[in-house]
């Protein structure tokens, strides 16, 4: 079910060769976390260990090497390199059923090679649930149900990527999604798949995750976590993967971080949570008290979209500020039957053997979505006086 260590999202390698730069003795551990709370079966539970075993035989090969060396000219050859001899180890993935049944997962490394982990491990838990419930999708109906959606982004000219990886239903699906706007949609942008986009001569689109901005929480304290993240960023990729990931710790406290260096360096920002509406109103501002003209910066919208949605944000920020969109489940998990709702955070993290482990926190601007413990949560919250 994972064939190539490019089957996930490009912003894992970037984020990989950051923690080789600027931290290579920091650990951490990511933590799976279910929001549905799904009773799973022993049976499920044998076929995903088994699943994750087979991923120690997975290696960069040298057509893969070349390709994105030449594709991603912001990560040296030497990286690279180093990854053509790295390897997953199944026996550093912790896995197992409590006793209501739900299904926990923990994995635990140095930080740059335990991000590695995350994706391909959610794409394996969605599939072989899929596959031990019996659902089978009907292709020719994925491909029905792209159609109104590409003929959508084709009318109105919306820009948008494919960011399906994590929660698609198979690699199946994934392939024949990306397939299809391969040769159809005349505005989709990329995928953020390092493997599809080699497939299929398409563009690899990522910048960093929220894991970035958590680490840095962890290790500097949240007040100065945003700047440090974003200018420690700028440190590795020199203006290079330049959208800012706004809302590990809300999008207010990211926009009243914000100085004018980083808000001019950087040429937009990705909202993931909350009200688009309301954060396009609330950065346009930011922008301007800059001096900074809104029209020439980029919001990437990511939370939960679907076409129609995406449609009307276009229409709201048209003239005001330029915008692209992030599509994944809709795209790739779009069969007919109930998508898994699931996550994988950095949930701690050291910066060398000798330092105590410090634990890992993501605000959410969507209610109820918080991740971390409660007393940490309401630390974050206290030391940023978000209540």
């Amino acid at each position: 079910m994972i064939y190539s260590i490019l089957d996930t999202d490009l912003y894992k390698f970037t984020t990989s060769y950051a923690y080789i730069k600027l931290f290579p003795y920091a650990s951490g551990t990511f933590s799976f976390t279910d929001r549905d709370q799904t009773v799973c079966s022993d049976h499920f539970l044998a076929e995903l260990k088994e699943a994750i075993d087979q991923m120690r035989r997975i290696a960069l090969t040298g057509d893969e090497l070349e390709y994105m060396t030449h594709t991603c000219r912001f990560l040296p050859r030497v990286y690279w390199e180093w990854l053509s001899s790295f390897r997953f180890q199944p026996e550093k993935v912790n896995v197992w059923l409590d006793e209501e049944r739900h299904l926990h997962m923990e994995v635990t490394d140095y930080m740059y090679k335990v991000t590695l982990y995350e994706v391909p491990l959610l794409a394996l838990v969605s599939e072989v649930r899929n596959r031990v419930m019996g659902h089978v999708p009907d292709l020719d109906k994925v491909v029905s149900r792209l159609v109104d959606k590409v003929s959508l982004s084709n009318r109105n000219h919306l820009s948008f990527s494919e960011f399906g990886t994590r929660r698609r239903f198979s690699f199946e699906v994934h392939d024949t999604v990306i397939g299809y706007l391969k040769q159809h949609a005349l505005y989709c942008t990329g995928t953020s798949n390092c493997y599809f986009a080699m497939k299929y001569n398409m563009k690899p689109m990522g910048t960093h995750p929220h894991e970035w901005f958590m680490f840095h929480g962890a290790q500097f304290g949240y007040k100065h976590a945003n700047y440090m993240a974003l200018e420690n960023w700028v440190n590795v990729y020199d203006g290079d993967l330049g959208t800012a990931l706004s809302d590990t710790y809300t999008s207010d406290a990211f926009l009243s971080n914000l100085s004018r260096k980083q808000a001019k360096l950087f040429d937009g920002v990705r909202c993931d949570s909350g009200d688009e509406f309301e954060f396009t109103e609330k950065l346009i501002a930011r922008y301007k008290e800059f001096g900074i003209d809104p029209t020439t910066k980029t919001i990437i919208f990511s939370n939960a979209l679907n076409f129609p949605k995406a449609l009307d944000i276009q229409q709201f920020c048209q003239g005001r500020i330029r915008c692209a969109f992030g599509i994944g489940t809709n795209l790739t998990n779009d069969t007919g039957f109930t998508p898994s709702n699931i996550v994988m955070k950095l949930t701690r993290c050291r910066m060398n053997n000798n330092q105590e482990w410090h634990e890992c926190v993501k605000l959410s601007d969507d209610e109820g979505k918080h991740l971390g413990s409660s007393m940490e949560v309401k630390a974050c919250l206290y030391e940023l006086q978000l209540g």
